[in-house]
């Protein structure tokens, strides 16, 4: 699908309203809404992440090396993560809607137009998967956690790769299909209680200029593709608002939704299709949830004595073999075998005539929840035990750019709360996960096969019960040596 202009006037023009508006929308507060309603809103939000990329990556190449005295590394590896994981818990996909990455594509697309489509075999999440299982390969291979240097050139490694694309291809080609952010925020978002969506279906009914689509003289539509009447959830939306901004009839706010209901949600969903339907998804969520629990295992001492085991078994003195063996088998036979096994156990019992994949791509989405859980509960064990390290390292900073402003470094500053906190705060994000994990899996069961509920229930739920033992397990390891990583 392809943008055109509308010609037509960018002004709110009345039609009528037949549906309840939303019990509550972010757009309806009085300053929050006209600031976001403005269309240089996500500029604003966009310009203070630059210049903190920025101060990142000059910090990274020439300042200390020592991770926990480097913003590059201090902002990426405990305060990005952190705030990323609770925004996305508290609000949705925040971090898209405010990318620095997209701010220098979007002013060189002042100058010149793409004129390539993404290519069509391409238009899957195929890529962005194989991408996302490389960055949690090579974070655990490079130390980036304790890389300033490797951090600040992944960094312009974005702003590149994001540019490059997105100058090549119409759209937000790198979004949709690249991005490894992206991917991982759209997942967890799809558990996000708040959602881009049209307040009043009889108006989108007799719009007849689509502009949330199709753009207008004034505005672009959404880039990702989504049409808003028949958009469903956050998959694939940055929260950018084009589409806000683009109708004519003020009829798009972001509203409060059941957290994980449009798992559920059966039927097409625009610029995505239906999501048993998409196996490409499916691997997403399965690299989701697994990547979650593969990323906490890297942090705890188990993981170097298999190692070294690995890299005896294998007769090579590099890390690189033995890890990427552990990667293989958490990432691909693990998730393949487990998730086989469950869907063959709850396709036996209920006697369906599905064939297998088709079967358990109904029902792996009942992973996410339990997935974001235990991402939140690593990222908070960081973020929290590391919460004031940022105090010092910016008066470091301050200090080497000749503005001594906010006094001394001081080093000691650390956690945010007391260490007998920071446990049951992990554990209860598993425990919510897995809480959310089972309620929308039997949204799941009582959708597709009421009749044989329990027969499928139960064998995703022991999957989802196992899964989660092995995040406690895990979440009670002493962390060695990461509070920076």
């Amino acid at each position: 699908m392809q943008h055109t202009k509308s010609t037509k006037s960018h002004s709110i023009i009345p039609l009528q309203q037949t549906a309840p508006q939303p019990s509550f929308d972010l757009l309806a507060l009085p300053g929050v809404g006209r600031l976001l309603r403005w269309r240089h809103a996500r500029t604003l939000l966009q310009l203070p992440l630059l210049a903190i990329a920025a101060l990142m990556v000059w910090d990274g190449l020439t300042g200390s090396q020592l991770a926990p005295r480097n913003l590059a590394t201090v902002i990426t590896w405990v305060h990005y993560r952190g705030v990323l994981v609770l925004a996305l818990l508290v609000v949705g996909n925040l971090f898209c809607m405010a990318c620095p990455f997209m701010l220098p594509r979007n002013m060189a697309r002042r100058f010149f137009t793409p004129a390539r489509m993404w290519p069509k075999r391409l238009r899957n999440k195929w890529v962005a998967v194989a991408l996302l299982a490389l960055f949690f390969f090579t974070y655990e291979l490079f130390d980036l956690w304790a890389t300033p240097w490797w951090t600040a050139w992944l960094i312009v490694g974005y702003f590149a790769a994001a540019f490059v694309v997105d100058s090549l291809f119409k759209g937000a080609s790198f979004c949709k299909y690249v991005c490894p952010i992206g991917q991982f925020n759209f997942v967890s978002s799809l558990v996000s209680p708040f959602e881009v969506k049209i307040r009043s279906p009889q108006t989108c009914a007799d719009c007849r200029t689509k502009d949330c689509i199709a753009g207008n003289a004034t505005q672009r539509g959404c880039e990702l593709w989504l049409f808003q009447p028949r958009k469903v959830g956050n998959m694939d939306c940055t929260f950018c608002l084009d589409c806000v901004h683009a109708c004519p009839y003020d009829n798009i706010g972001i509203s409060t939704r059941l957290p994980g209901s449009d798992i559920w949600a059966s039927g097409f969903r625009s610029g995505i299709g239906a999501l048993t339907k998409r196996p490409d998804i499916a691997a997403l969520v399965l690299v989701f949830t697994f990547g979650a629990l593969l990323n906490a295992f890297g942090m705890v001492s188990p993981v170097y004595a298999l190692e070294q085991w690995l890299m005896h078994m294998l007769g090579t003195p590099y890390e690189a073999p033995a890890l990427g063996l552990i990667f293989a088998v958490g990432l691909v036979v693990e998730p393949l075998v487990l998730i086989g096994l469950t869907g063959w156990a709850a396709r036996w019992l209920s006697n369906a005539q599905e064939s297998l994949l088709p079967f358990i791509m109904r029902y792996v989405y009942a992973l996410v929840p339990l997935g974001f859980g235990i991402w939140l509960s690593h990222y908070a064990f960081h973020f929290l035990t590391g919460f004031w390290t940022l105090v010092p390292v910016l008066q470091s900073t301050a200090r080497d750019l000749g503005l001594p402003l906010i006094g001394p470094a001081r080093w000691p500053l650390g956690a945010g709360l007391p260490a007998g906190m920071v446990q049951p705060v992990e554990f209860g994000f598993i425990s919510l996960g897995l809480f959310g994990g089972l309620l929308v899996l039997w949204q799941l069961v009582q959708r597709d096969a009421p009749r044989h509920a329990w027969r499928i229930f139960v064998p995703w739920t022991v999957l989802l019960l196992i899964l989660a033992a092995c995040a406690f397990w895990l979440m009670a390891q002493p962390m060695e040596m990461r509070a920076i990583g």
